[in-house]
């Protein structure tokens, strides 16, 4: 987004911001690439759906990270007894609990090595690098920024819903119990996004800020797309994917 920002511009309306982050993000959200479209088609083998489960991972790894460093940004002690929950239902209270165990369950329901997938020695440069590129990101804007870049949890509700018909149809070799990360998604993310939207809405208050929280937000989606693209290009070129 290289428009110039006149500063005497008022900000919006709150439902035209709305409005305007759900557009821009719903426009650009990774249900459209052609990995996820394939993925709730059906058509994915077995060895593309433990490269994305093993790659995905190290993305499930920096949620946490990046919610701590938001949480850091934070002088309101009511904004961090609110987010902190976030970091809790990735890394739970105790050990074999919370979001991060889910998805290993998940890594174990689709036949990879656990142990294997925890230590992310297989996750692709790429994967790595727009992981790593998220947390840059949250770490170097301002707080309503790296709020505003989360808001892509509007959209994972829905494509959550869309996963678990796609996985239970196309994908019976999965057991259905190793997919409950995703079923607590829908619920998690729905409150999740109800408190970043109003979040950003109560501080963006000019249309600078709104500006760069759409910005963040877009930038957040360009993230979650590039690792789509490295996990469907590593696997077009693996000798063992039209087999697997």
């Amino acid at each position: 987004m290289t428009e110039l920002i006149d500063p005497l511009r008022p900000p919006l309306p709150r439902e035209e911001f709305i409005e305007w982050l759900r557009r821009e993000g719903a426009a650009r959200y990774h249900d459209h690439h052609p990995f996820h479209h394939r993925m709730h088609a059906g058509t994915l083998s077995r060895s593309d759906i433990q490269a994305w489960v093993r790659n995905r991972f190290y993305y499930q790894t920096r949620i946490p990270i990046k919610d701590a460093l938001i949480l850091a940004k934070s002088e309101d002690p009511a904004f961090r007894r609110m987010w902190i929950r976030r970091i809790r239902e990735h890394d739970g209270d105790a050990e074999g609990e919370g979001g991060l165990a889910l998805w290993l369950r998940l890594a174990a329901g689709v036949g990879l090595d656990v142990e294997r997938v925890r230590t992310c020695a297989d996750v692709l440069p790429g994967v790595r690098f727009a992981c790593d590129n998220y947390v840059a990101l949250v770490r170097e804007r301002t707080l309503l920024e790296a709020v505003a870049s989360s808001l892509t949890e509007f959209f994972s509700p829905d494509i959550m819903s869309r996963r678990i018909l796609a996985w239970e149809t196309h994908y019976p070799w999965v057991d259905p119990g190793m997919i409950t990360y995703f079923r607590n998604r829908v619920r998690q993310a729905k409150v999740d996004s109800e408190e970043a939207i109003g979040f950003v809405v109560q501080n963006a208050d000019t249309y600078a800020k709104q500006h760069a929280s759409v910005a963040a937000l877009i930038r957040k989606t360009e993230i979650l797309w590039h690792l789509l693209d490295c996990v469907e290009k590593d696997q077009a070129k693996a000798p063992d994917a039209a087999a697997a």
